[in-house]
């Protein structure tokens, strides 16, 4: 389950969600905690409230198979959205008529996107095309078999595709940028270590994860998805356990990616200098814009993927987290922010959980980590209600008859 992330899917205003690694200056780092709580991560100095604690790049990432299938047009590199804000907003309505205000305000230039020449995935840049050949698409490349519907990558993805639909949470070729590009490295050695940084499960806890990925049938389903794998990435040591190994890391440590250029495009025009009339006027346009666009696309608003982050992937989960993850740069580059103070010792926490979800009971709550987490909170607020009656939100709100629109809201979250 890849952990909430993105511009803010299914909000009718989304914030933006929130070399490999984190940039110079972070002001945390990853400590060893327990055998049964594994590692955290630290302030390393006083964090105020709405500070930058650090920007990581992924090791790798990918974007969600369904959503590009469905034309949500990515970087196939760092998930910039490659529409321009108007275009990402004609198709979300359905409707091509649609002129958007200060289009100057849109971020995106189509000037520096580029192709690969053999098999034509676009990237926002050269810089990515170039970063993406070095890394795995060398390995990759279709190159004139992107559409031929029998090449084994290709089978591999629509095997994929007919087991895990939208929502999505993961993705099979997550895994197979991070083989290919062990295969591909010159320094094998320094990324199976950089891969083996993320928490590892037991046997029967990887069976508990790729079960809740695919379902009561998924040990013929993991079996079907090792051969293709194999076949497409020509590796013959893949092994069951191995796949089941692999499998469970990502389930366990995506984090999930957003990108919306709509969404920087509104955010650009929130910071506009406007008499008070205009102002009315343009937010009464997005307002009625994204109800609209809730009407015809529902929730799906955002380019969607998910990568594996070192540092991030360290971050503790709490019911009420001291901050969160955001992707402000319209691409894969993450950013965790301090919700408040923070003080140099103190650890890190961030929530695994929506902000309708935190506001369940300690039971529900609880369910929803064990199922999806395969762990029991024990945060200050969990702990604050361990006397709580162990009933779920649903059954609280069947004892009491009726419900209010907030807890209507709830019962309609993904997990």
């Amino acid at each position: 389950e890849a952990l909430p992330g993105g511009s803010g899917r299914g909000s009718r205003r989304p914030k933006m969600a929130a070399a490999a690694g984190p940039h110079a200056g972070a002001a945390a780092e990853a400590r060893f905690i327990s055998s049964a709580k594994g590692k955290g991560l630290f302030a390393t100095k006083n964090i105020r409230k709405g500070e930058t604690v650090f920007v990581e790049r992924p090791v790798v990432s990918s974007q969600f198979l369904w959503n590009a299938l469905y034309n949500y047009r990515a970087c196939d590199h760092c998930l910039r959205a490659l529409e321009t804000a108007e275009e990402n907003a004609q198709r979300l309505l359905g409707r091509s008529s649609l002129v958007l205000p200060h289009p100057e305000q849109c971020s995106i230039r189509k000037d520096l996107h580029q192709q690969c020449p053999r098999c034509q995935v676009t990237y926002c840049s050269a810089e990515c095309r170039q970063a993406a050949l070095e890394q795995y698409h060398q390995v990759l490349c279709l190159g004139p078999s992107r559409d031929d519907p029998t090449h084994p990558l290709n089978k591999l993805q629509e095997a994929w595709r007919n087991m895990h639909y939208p929502p999505e949470t993961s993705s099979i070729m997550l895994m197979a940028r991070m083989v290919a590009t062990i295969k591909q490295a010159k320094d094998k050695e320094w990324w199976i270590k950089a891969f083996s940084q993320f928490c590892s499960k037991t046997a029967n806890e990887e069976e508990e994860i790729v079960h809740k990925l695919l379902g009561d049938k998924f040990k013929g389903q993991l079996e079907l998805l090792r051969l293709l794998f194999t076949e497409a990435l020509y590796d013959e040591s893949c092994s069951c356990k191995g796949f089941r190994s692999l499998f469970a890391l990502v389930g366990t440590n995506g984090q999930g990616i957003g990108t919306s250029s709509l969404s920087q495009w509104v955010h650009a025009c929130d910071a506009l200098d406007l008499p008070m009339l205009q102002r009315e006027e343009l937010d009464a346009f997005i307002d009625q814009l994204y109800k609209d666009i809730e009407k015809e696309s529902g929730e799906f608003l955002n380019c969607e993927g998910s990568g594996l982050y070192v540092l991030q992937s360290c971050c503790n989960h709490s019911c009420i987290p001291n901050a969160e993850t955001s992707f402000p740069e319209n691409n894969f580059l993450l950013h965790l922010t301090a919700l408040e103070d923070i003080e140099a010792g103190e650890e890190i926490c961030i929530s695994y959980l929506d902000c309708c979800q935190r506001e369940r009971s300690r039971h529900s709550r609880n369910k929803i980590l064990r199922e999806n987490y395969l762990f029991t909170c024990s945060c200050p607020k969990c702990l604050a209600q361990a006397d709580d009656a162990d009933v779920t939100s649903d059954e609280e709100e069947e004892g009491e008859g009726e419900t209010d629109d907030a807890e209507l809201e709830d019962e309609m979250t993904d997990v």
